[in-house]
């Protein structure tokens, strides 16, 4: 799932006096962002392009390497607190360099044939500029993607019910496995990015990627659905805080004035208009759910479940009594999220839910000086994570059994310790909503504001009043979901199998698909000409991609069944949601839509 950290990377304030501008009042960025969905580029002009990029980066990275020599330790840690390494197209960077008879050339000394780099300019915009203003932000190491790709993923308070609904062996292969499609997926979107992605068109966004396979459609459509997850996201930790509220008060508050109380937070905080400001409170944010974590498992192992919250949440079975786990799937009466297969499939959604994180590869990707090494990054950190996953939920589960509860903190039973994390989960989920809700408005604004509506930019003075109406009208539209299902790890878990799990494992697996096809029918015949921006392709249509199919077909078939059993998963995630809702709105819980009465 992703987190705040993760989302304070979303670029600079464009209003930055700082960024280079062309002619009279239009930034460099503003372009490569023009050129980024120009409909006209084709498949194969994506591909010319990142060619050259990726070269220019090799060569610019050998010599960062080369210049800064062995590392010691103490070196390595002072790096990680600083501002990172910034590309630059001056006369003497990596990018431009004086050969021996004083003329300037692309890439290193004349007479390089490896690389061949275009002097076509857009707009009257030298290549120079192009690259300042591409690789302005560009200064992230692996390591910097490790610890990013962490806290973005990273979201263990759901692991121990998804346990308490599976069973030891089911949860165990479940995370195991999607884990393991999770990196795939990754590097699939790594693979994307590394064919398509250029200093003439820069790859900023998951949308990004299936604008250049696909097309406008499918940009729009991912697009749409990224708002709903985002609007749905920000809907669960409102419910999520609002239950965090009540017990803090020990239910002396009615619950749908709790859930008022953040929106009303969310309301004021949401109105900063640039993530940069949320940077350092990001950061924060992430210190503090590990301290939650830590504080969680020593609890549960030094005092029994909360019986109130369990049987307030999911009914009378769920009383005060032995704890009991299972290897296997837990029998009717003891899973809280249902019995049986409809149970497991529940558990299934919260996995899902947990490995989510994926629709911000694409703008880690774009942040590093050296995207190549983004493997090791994504390696390191889903290892990580799912040995944090495994420990963390069989510890708990261990210790509390069918008890577990989703999120973890409300499930601990000294009151003083469960006031202590429900504040600082507090704390931490206002700045994790207001990132969502950012975003989320930024989106629709963008999709269907100003591209559809024609609204003003939002850096505008008109665009800087409608942000102040949208937000509250975003935090009411959250609101109102929440509060019509006040059922926290039922709406979570469809939230996993209608968003998370489509951009974590369905549209990697189709994308992978597309673009592989698309690649390999590129025929040796077939070339590029940059001044005219013609390709000449031998064939096109249904031909076309029949031919590149047959060239990868077991790579190809592999993606294309992964898609389908994505798809199918997605489908029963839904199916086991619903009926989980319909049976907690059949009488199971105490919660209903826009009650006062509290689920924990």
């Amino acid at each position: 799932m992703a987190t705040p950290a993760a989302l304070a990377l979303e670029g600079n304030d464009p209003r930055d006096p700082a960024h280079p501008v062309v002619g009279d009042n239009e930034p460099v960025e503003t372009q490569l962002l023009h050129n980024s969905h120009d409909p006209t580029v084709t498949f194969e002009e994506y591909i010319y392009y990142a060619t050259i990029t990726r070269a220019e980066e090799k060569i610019a990275n050998e010599r960062y390497v080369a210049a800064a020599g062995p590392k010691s330790i103490k070196s390595i840690i002072k790096n990680r607190f600083s501002k990172g390494y910034q590309e630059s197209a001056t006369p003497d960077s990596p990018m431009t360099n004086n050969n021996s008879d004083g003329e300037k050339t692309e890439l290193g000394e004349k007479g390089d044939t490896d690389v061949v780099s275009t002097r076509r300019n857009l707009g009257g915009v030298s290549d120079s500029e192009w690259r300042s203003a591409s690789r302005a932000v560009r200064t992230a190491g692996w390591s910097s993607v490790f610890y990013l790709i962490t806290t973005d993923i990273l979201g263990p308070f759901s692991v121990p019910w998804a346990f308490a609904q599976m069973g030891y062996g089911p949860g165990i292969a479940l995370y195991t496995v999607f884990g393991g499609f999770a990196m795939y997926s990754g590097f699939q979107l790594y693979k994307v990015f590394m064919a398509m992605d250029s200093d003439r068109y820069p790859m900023k966004s998951y949308a990004d990627c299936f604008f250049r396979v696909y097309g406008r459609w499918a940009r729009h459509g991912v697009n749409i659905l990224q708002a709903i997850q985002l609007l749905f996201t920000v809907s669960i930790l409102i419910l999520s805080n609002g239950q965090s509220i009540s017990q803090v008060s020990k239910a002396s508050i009615c619950f749908i004035v709790c859930l008022v109380i953040f929106m009303a937070a969310g309301m004021v905080v949401g109105q900063i208009r640039t993530l940069q400001r949320f940077g350092w409170l990001a950061n924060f944010a992430v210190w503090i759910n590990l301290l939650i974590l830590f504080i969680a498992m020593g609890v549960a192992a030094n005092s029994p479940p909360n019986y109130a919250t369990a049987e307030a949440s999911f009914g009378p079975n769920f009383g005060p009594g032995p704890v009991h786990t299972y290897a296997g799937t837990p029998p009717d009466g003891m899973a809280s999220g249902g019995s049986g297969f409809v149970g497991s499939l529940n558990g299934l959604n919260q996995a899902v839910y947990s490995y989510g994180g994926a629709m911000l590869f694409i703008s880690f990707l774009a942040e590093m000086r050296h995207p190549w090494d983004f493997w090791k990054g994504i390696l390191c950190a889903d290892i990580f994570i799912y040995v944090v996953y495994l420990f963390f939920g069989v510890f708990v589960y261990s210790y509390q059994g069918q008890y577990a509860f989703n999120p973890v903190m409300q499930g601990l039973s000294p009151y003083n310790w469960q006031t202590a994390t429900n504040i600082m989960n507090i704390i931490t989920g206002l700045i994790a909503a207001c990132l969502y809700g950012n975003i989320g408005i930024k989106v629709a604004y963008v999709e269907v504001f100003q591209e559809l509506l024609h609204a003003p930019p939002l850096t505008t003075k008109a665009g800087k009043f409608l942000w102040v109406a949208l937000v509250p009208a975003y935090w009411a539209l959250a609101w109102v979901v929440c509060a019509a299902i006040p059922q926290f790890s039922y709406i979570s878990g469809l939230v996993g199998a209608v968003c998370i799990l489509q951009f974590t494992y369905t549209f990697p697996a189709i994308l992978a698909f597309g673009f592989q096809i698309q690649k390999d029918a590129i025929h040796p015949s077939e070339s590029f000409d940059p001044e005219t921006r013609e390709y000449n392709r031998v064939d096109s249509g249904w031909k076309r991609w029949v031919r590149g199919f047959k060239v990868r077909w077991g790579l190809n078939t592999f993606n294309f069944f992964y898609f389908l059993g994505a798809l199918c998963t997605a489908a029963l995630g839904i199916y086991s949601s619903c009926l989980g809702l319909i049976s907690a709105f059949s009488g199971t819980s105490v919660a209903t839509s826009f009650g006062c009465a509290t689920p924990v």
